[in-house]
C-alpha cells in the first residue's frame, strides 16, 4: 500500500529506517559506520516532505561529484540553494567543513621534519585544494627542517593574491630562520606556474638571500596533485 504524504508526515521518526536515523545509527554502530551523506544529514537535522535529511545529503553529494572537496568548494549562497538547506543548515556544513582545515593546519606543526617537497604537498594539497579562491602561506624551518612555525601570508580571488615580501622576511627574521618554504593553491586546477608565480618567486629568493635565508622550494597545490620549484629545478 503506498503511503500518501499525510500519512508520511504521521510516521514517528523511532518507526524510520536505520539509514534514515543517522544518529542512532552512530550511536549503536560508531562513527565508521556512517557514510558521507549520514554524517552530513546529522548536520542538517531534518529533510523536508519529500526527502528525508539523509536523502537531502545525498543529493547534494551527488550534485558535487560525490566528493567533499567538491562540497567544500560551497559556499552558504550555494547550499541554500537546495530546497530544504536553509541559512542556519548551510552554516551548520560551511562551518564542519572549515573545522576539518583546520585540523589539517594543527598537523603541519606536528610534522617534525620536512624531508621532501611531498611532505608539505600532502598536508596543504588537504588545506588548501578545494578553495575556490587563492591562499598563500609559509612554513619557516630551522636548520634540521624542522618546523618552527608556519602563517598564513595572503587571501586573493579565484586567480591571484597579493604577496608582501616584506612581511614574510620580517617574520623570517624575527625567528631567526635559516629556510622557508612557501605554498599556495591554483582554484582553477592548474598547476603550472604563471609568469606572476615565478615573478614572486625569483623576488622572495633574491631578497631572502641578501638577509642570508634561504627560500627551499616554492609549491604549488590543488586538489590532484602538486608542482614544486625546486624539484623542477626552477629556483
Amino acid at each position: 500500500m503506498l503511503l500518501t504524504m499525510k500519512n508520511y508526515k504521521k510516521i514517528s521518526i523511532k518507526n524510520w529506517a536505520l539509514e534514515d536515523r543517522p544518529r542512532e545509527k552512530l550511536l549503536h554502530n560508531g562513527l565508521a559506520s556512517l557514510s558521507d551523506a549520514e554524517l552530513i544529514a546529522i548536520l542538517i537535522g531534518s529533510g523536508t516532505k519529500k526527502e528525508s535529511a539523509v536523502e537531502l545529503s545525498r543529493h547534494i553529494l551527488n550534485d558535487n561529484q560525490n566528493k567533499l572537496h567538491e562540497l567544500a568548494r560551497l559556499n552558504i549562497d550555494d547550499l541554500c540553494r537546495y530546497h530544504g538547506i536553509g541559512e542556519a543548515k548551510a552554516i551548520s556544513i560551511v562551518a564542519a567543513l572549515e573545522l576539518g582545515r583546520r585540523r589539517k593546519r594543527e598537523e603541519i606543526l606536528q610534522r617534525k621534519k620536512i624531508t621532501s617537497s611531498a611532505d608539505v604537498a600532502s598536508i596543504f594539497i588537504e588545506l588548501l585544494g578545494d578553495l575556490n579562491h587563492e591562499e598563500f602561506w609559509v612554513i619557516l624551518l630551522n636548520r634540521s627542517n624542522q618546523i618552527m612555525e608556519r602563517f598564513h601570508a595572503s587571501k586573493g580571488g579565484v586567480s591571484s593574491t597579493v604577496i608582501d615580501v616584506k612581511i614574510i622576511l620580517k617574520k623570517a627574521l624575527l625567528k631567526l630562520v635559516p629556510s622557508f618554504i612557501v605554498i599556495h593553491n591554483h582554484p582553477s586546477g592548474n598547476l603550472q606556474p604563471s609568469e606572476a608565480d615565478i615573478m614572486i618567486t625569483r623576488k622572495l629568493k633574491d631578497s631572502a638571500k641578501i638577509m642570508d635565508i634561504t627560500l627551499l622550494d616554492h609549491l604549488i597545490v590543488t586538489q590532484h596533485g602538486h608542482f614544486s620549484f625546486a624539484d623542477s629545478g626552477m629556483i
